[in-house]
């Protein structure tokens, strides 16, 4: 039960220091190096959700042990995943 809580109030309190350092920018003429950082440290965690995804989710991402069974030459798992070069045994 914990746990949540204390997520919950972490996140609170970060967002409220990240728009405090947001405001502090736009609208005092004193804010300095300590908030910028704060945020544009805030803004660029923001985009981290966003962008990663888990390699078991995401769109034509290669399986694990895919290519190393295609050096390894097992024909169960060479030819999967739409048309990629696998081991090289081709005529020259």
């Amino acid at each position: 039960m914990a746990g949540p809580i204390v997520r919950r109030g972490a996140a609170l309190g970060l967002g409220a220091v990240w728009w405090w350092a947001a405001v502090r920018l736009a609208v005092a003429p004193g804010a300095g190096v300590l908030e910028g950082a704060v945020a544009a440290g805030g803004w660029g965690l923001s985009l981290l959700p966003v962008h990663c995804v888990a390699k078991s989710r995401a769109v034509g991402a290669v399986a694990a042990g895919r290519w190393r069974a295609a050096w390894r030459g097992k024909p169960g798992e060479r030819g999967r995943g739409g048309g990629e070069g696998g081991g090289g045994g081709g005529a020259l």
